[in-house]
């Protein structure tokens, strides 16, 4: 049963301009869309989880809106289409795109594009995994600069920060992994992504891979290690932010996964090992595991690093 979600005068801010000027402060921009999707299974079920939550995707328009830097609006449009279809089952997209308050003489408009796409014409973003629930919700909130992605397999953290502007480190022990990795940031022009192999579990006092005071942003998805929590903490700038998520117990209790308990954070355990951080949001419970994979139970995990402190003294 296709049908079609449609969000109607989206507005937000947005750096898009043709001269340098006009992209140095954001305008006013505003969108309208119409999203074809199956909505048979959230018309069974009467589930969030089973349709595209239009309040994501509004999340997420605003997130790159404020990431994004495009000379023209046809640029935007296509990286806007291009994440969500990579992030969400629609089968075709349609938008209109426009600057409310464009800078042109006799204009009392507003001035921009229309197109239409069908998921068939990005075959190389649809196969990509998306980036999880969490990370997108919280995007906005991350400052931009240098990101690192720990344990970053596939690469789909990686990816996605990189396509929105943050200089990204990938660090793996899964060679073959980082290697399709790189391919895929070269293929897609994003040099800001790099990566690197590394044994996280190795057994040693140097990590050279956590550098001291050097990121503005850290991404943990789903992996375990707790020796590398005060490696962690220690490499994030000040002021910079820990995105974490990973299973707890609870997950190993009711699904048996994963494998071994080891491998589960116990309740409250991810707040303590991060305890020289301060909490921005913390969630513990069940979550949507996203792709149509049911629910899972993890810790959600952002926090900010004390940034640095200004005294003052009297006059004598």
């Amino acid at each position: 049963m296709a049908n079609k979600i449609v969000i109607e005068r989206l507005e937000f801010q947005g750096r898009c301009g043709v001269t340098p000027e006009e992209r140095h402060h954001p305008q006013r921009l505003a969108i309208d869309l119409e999203l074809e999707v199956d909505t048979a299974p959230a018309a069974s079920s009467d589930h969030i989880a089973d349709t595209v939550d239009y309040a994501r995707v509004i999340d997420r328009i605003a997130s790159l809106g404020a990431a994004e830097n495009c000379a023209l609006l046809e640029t935007f449009a296509e990286r806007l289409l291009a994440a969500l279809f990579a992030e969400y089952p629609i089968e075709r997209a349609k938008l209109w795109l426009r600057k409310l308050e464009p800078p042109l003489s006799h204009m009392t408009g507003s001035v921009g594009i229309k197109v239409d796409r069908v998921r068939a014409a990005y075959p190389n973003h649809s196969q990509d995994p998306a980036p999880s629930r969490f990370l997108t919700q919280y995007v906005g909130r991350l400052p931009k600069g240098r990101a690192l992605d720990v344990a970053s397999g596939s690469g789909r953290h990686a990816l996605y920060l990189a396509s929105l502007g943050f200089e990204v480190e990938a660090i793996d022990r899964d060679a073959e992994a980082l290697f399709k990795l790189a391919t895929t940031a070269k293929h897609r022009n994003l040099p800001n992504l790099t990566v690197k192999t590394v044994d996280l579990e190795r057994a040693t006092d140097e990590r050279q891979e956590f550098p001291a005071n050097s990121y503005d942003v850290i991404v943990v998805s789903f992996y375990l290690h707790r020796p590398l929590f005060p490696w962690i903490v220690e490499a994030l700038r000040p002021n910079g932010v820990l995105l974490y998520e990973t299973f707890t117990i609870e997950n190993y209790f009711r699904h048996r996964h994963p494998r071994r308990w080891e491998f589960c954070l116990a309740h409250n355990e991810l707040l303590r090992l991060t305890s020289a951080l301060r909490v921005l949001s913390y969630d513990e419970g069940e979550h949507d595991a996203g792709s149509g994979r049911g629910s899972v139970f993890t810790a959600q995990l952002l926090a900010q690093k004390a940034g640095p402190t200004h005294s003052t003294s009297e006059s004598p």
